[in-house]
């Protein structure tokens, strides 16, 4: 019953936070300046006198011509049957279809870097905190890591393997004269494309990872119940196992921001690679103030991070019984 309560409530929480932050979605672009009706029609060879023609065409399209109050109740309609509208800057492409073209670059390149970078970032962190002298020579290069913005990694990167060293392909997700397909020379060329980008998240994350680690770690074994088990006589291993199973839940919550808003790092180091995902596609929209591309992109954004935190929530619930416990009370 106390799981249950918990869930609920979290439930309510989670939609009326996704409510605010899609409001917020649709509000932002509107409030840019420029009107990208303007910029579409800029790209047509038009006929003299038919520029308004066209202007009034296409505001009526988008249905940019309505009060701002109806524009916000068509959008939640819209989303809620799951329609994203079409591209302004992409026209006349639906902005679900150009999303879904994005999407497999972001996941073969973000989820890797984050959870190879988590489990290697824990692994050392834990080697770290146990190892004093070993501590001393890898704290520093943590710190580097994680202190190093992805697009100056980005951009040391590409010059060292691009340039210094030519080894890897300077930018895109495969060669131009290339036509994606399941042969081994076209995987061959995508991970030789694919090998900076995810090494520039990687070893950023990586540094993140450890650090917090290690610095929980020292921290439960510090503890009271350390120093208890180990004035018990306890063995120093079963101590450092409830060292590093309480340590990991902060790490597991990390795990699940950093799988949503690792979008913001991947934006700048698919620009610097010219890499075809999400980040790179929402920089587009912003510079050409497609309004609907915007919203798509940040709309799955919000639903990436709220989906990842909920369930890490659930978990929590399942896993700690001291979030039961209190639950159980409050039905009690």
């Amino acid at each position: 019953m106390g799981v249950a309560r918990y869930i609920g409530k979290k439930i309510l929480i989670y939609l009326l936070t996704f409510y605010v932050a899609v409001t917020v979605d649709w509000l932002i672009p509107r409030m840019m300046p420029g009107n990208p009706v303007g910029i579409l029609i800029s790209r047509f060879s038009a006929l003299p006198g038919s520029t308004e023609i066209l202007y009034s065409y296409f505001m009526q399209a988008f249905g940019l011509d309505k009060p701002l109050w109806e524009q916000y109740l068509l959008f939640w309609a819209a989303v809620l049957r799951g329609d994203l509208g079409v591209s302004i800057y992409m026209y006349p492409k639906r902005v679900v279809d150009i999303i879904a073209e994005a999407l497999p670059y972001d996941f073969i390149l973000i989820y890797p870097a984050v959870i190879l970078s988590w489990i290697a970032g824990n692994w050392l962190g834990a080697l770290s905190a146990v190892h004093r002298r070993l501590d001393n020579f890898l704290m520093p290069v943590f710190y580097f890591f994680t202190s190093s913005p992805y697009f100056w990694f980005a951009i040391v990167l590409a010059w060292l393997f691009t340039v210094v060293i030519p080894v890897f392909p300077p930018a895109g997700a495969y060669s131009a004269g290339l036509t994606p397909s399941l042969t081994l020379d076209f995987a061959l060329d995508f991970l030789a494309h694919w090998a900076l980008p995810f090494l520039s998240l990687f070893i950023v994350l990586l540094g993140g990872w450890a650090i917090g680690m290690r610095n929980m770690i020292i921290y439960e074994l510090g503890s009271n119940y350390s120093r208890y088990l180990e004035s018990l006589g306890a063995p120093h291993w079963m101590i450092l196992r409830y060292a590093f199973r309480n340590a990991m839940l902060p790490q597991i919550t990390g795990l699940a921001i950093q799988l949503g808003l690792v979008v913001a790092g991947a934006l700048t180091t698919e620009i610097v690679f010219s890499y075809p995902g999400l980040g790179y596609l929402m920089l587009e929209a912003i510079l050409n103030e497609d309004y609907f591309l915007i919203q798509g992109c940040f709309l799955f954004i919000v639903i990436m991070v709220l989906v990842a935190n909920f369930t890490i929530d659930i978990v929590y619930a399942l896993l700690d019984p001291r979030i039961r416990q209190s639950y159980a009370g409050e039905t009690a």
